[in-house]
């Protein structure tokens, strides 16, 4: 979240950045609400001082004995009144955070100013544009060779589930196990296997709650989330730690399935792996300096174009205006691979800088050699998500006898070299 300072400091680009940003947050109620809670806090100080002198008064009092009924009447009136001001503060309080949790973190500088995908900017693109051809799509081509059912998928399970099947099975599982092994040898992450299922804390943490509650699975009995990527539970590894200055950048690489409700997808293509409740995905997660946070979103984004280029897909980089970054990001680039039967550009990553919104809900800070602590900044990305990279694939490695050629980068894990 933003420190309550800056709002309070900087309240016309707070407002102007939530329209930007496509969100609708009460900056406006958030400092009413602080105004009065200082106000109060006041009122407080000045009562508890009145009582601290009064009742010194009263032990002299005492001592003389001398009649203290008044005072120490006046005194339970003043105790009862502190009492009544702290509940109010506390009720302030809770309203007053939800306000700010609310409020999207401040995009860089270098973002631009845009209302949709449209205003996004192409930074850089590789390889080739092929058309469609005698390629048949993923879902048409999984179906003929045995290795997608997403028939069966909603039978189990409902529309937006899949099956993978035989060697559609191991192609996903060899793409995931590459991926891992590429960011852990070539790239120097460390492996983290996290728990799919978190709290509501490290939901708050990560800035998914309040606002995206309606996005995610929620086992109401047990207070836990079906988590919606692996940024949440690995980001929240390190919740109210402080970290060594020397250990910057520490950065994570992570298997998880991720689960998404994706509330607001009516009317978007949702053929097969296009749109999904369930996907799976290797994340990619920094803990870094904040002198050197956009360094390490550049080549976090290297990182991520070095597994597409391994793997042959043609993909584009984007970086994304305002209005297309997400509530918690200061800096989003997109990833997207090339689909040859549907003829558009699939994301596949996103890459992004919070900065110290996401470490300030968290409480993750860092400690110099010498001074206090301060909030980290926290980066992560797809590293990747496998559906729509696995939509590239069948599409792009299809033969014209209808078969697919496995990736010269997948075929130790495969052990076969055709499906």
């Amino acid at each position: 979240m933003l420190d309550l300072k800056f709002i309070r400091e900087n309240p016309d680009a707070v407002r102007t950045n939530t329209i930007n940003k496509n969100e609708s947050a009460n900056v406006d109620a958030a400092l009413e609400l602080d105004n009065r809670r200082r106000a109060i806090i006041q009122e407080v100080e000045a009562l508890k001082n009145k009582r601290n002198v009064v009742s010194s008064e009263i032990a002299v009092m005492k001592r003389a004995k001398e009649d203290a009924t008044i005072a120490i009447e006046e005194m339970r009136i003043v105790s009862d009144n502190i009492k009544e001001f702290d509940d109010e503060l506390r009720t302030i309080e809770a309203e007053m955070e939800d306000h700010i949790m609310r409020i999207p973190n401040m995009v860089h500088s270098s973002v631009p100013v845009g209302k949709s995908a449209a205003d996004n900017i192409e930074v850089r693109r590789t390889g080739e544009c092929i058309e469609t051809g005698f390629r048949k799509n993923h879902v048409e081509i999984g179906k003929t060779l045995g290795i997608l059912d997403f028939e069966r998928g909603a039978k189990v399970s409902g529309s937006g589930f899949g099956f993978y099947v035989g060697k559609g099975a191991t192609l996903e599982r060899a793409l995931i196990n590459f991926m891992l092994d590429f960011h852990l040898e070539k790239h120097g992450y460390s492996e983290i296997f996290p728990p799919f299922l978190v709290n509501s804390a490290s939901m708050r943490g990560t800035g998914q709650l309040p606002k995206m509650a309606e996005d995610m699975y929620h086992c109401q009995l047990d207070d836990l989330y079906a988590i919606p990527t692996a940024e949440v539970p690995i980001t929240n590894f390190h919740r109210d730690d402080v970290l060594s200055v020397e250990d910057l950048p520490k950065k994570f690489c992570g298997y998880s399935a991720c689960f998404r409700r994706e509330a607001g997808s009516y009317g978007k293509d949702t053929r097969g792996f296009l749109r999904v409740h369930q996907f799976n995905k290797v994340e990619l997660v920094k803990f870094a300096h904040p002198t050197t946070s956009y360094d390490e979103l550049e080549l976090l984004v290297n990182d991520v174009e070095d597994i597409l280029n391994a793997l042959e897909i043609p993909y584009r980089v984007l970086l994304l205006c305002s209005g297309d970054t997400s509530f918690s990001s200061a800096k989003t680039y997109d990833l997207e691979a090339w689909s040859p039967c549907e003829q558009k550009w699939l994301e596949v990553s996103s890459c992004s800088n919070f900065e110290n919104y996401q470490a300030r809900r968290a409480n993750i800070k860092f400690r110099e050699a010498s001074g206090k602590p301060d909030f980290v900044h926290t980066l992560n990305g797809s590293g990747l998500a496998t559906s729509r990279l696995m939509v590239a694939i069948l599409e792009h490695y299809q033969t014209e006898d209808g078969h697919i050629k496995v990736p010269e980068a997948l075929k130790p894990y495969c052990r076969f070299d055709v499906i």
